[in-house]
């Protein structure tokens, strides 16, 4: 895979990372990876609770 430089910028701006720094050094690795699962799991929460709260709404 090729990795741009728009990757790499969006790497820095969410993890404060660079892709080089991520794929060399495990312990970095597992906190991005750490930190994706939490945003994805809030993220599944949330539209849960949003989907909830709009079937209520159209019953």
């Amino acid at each position: 895979m090729n990795y741009t430089s728009e990757m790499e910028k969006a790497m820095h701006k969410a993890h404060g990372v660079g892709y080089q720094v991520y794929s060399q050094k495990h312990s970095v690795r597992i906190k991005v990876e750490a930190k994706r699962e939490r945003n994805y799991r809030e993220s599944k929460r949330l539209l849960a609770e949003i989907t909830n709260k709009l079937y209520a709404y159209a019953t």
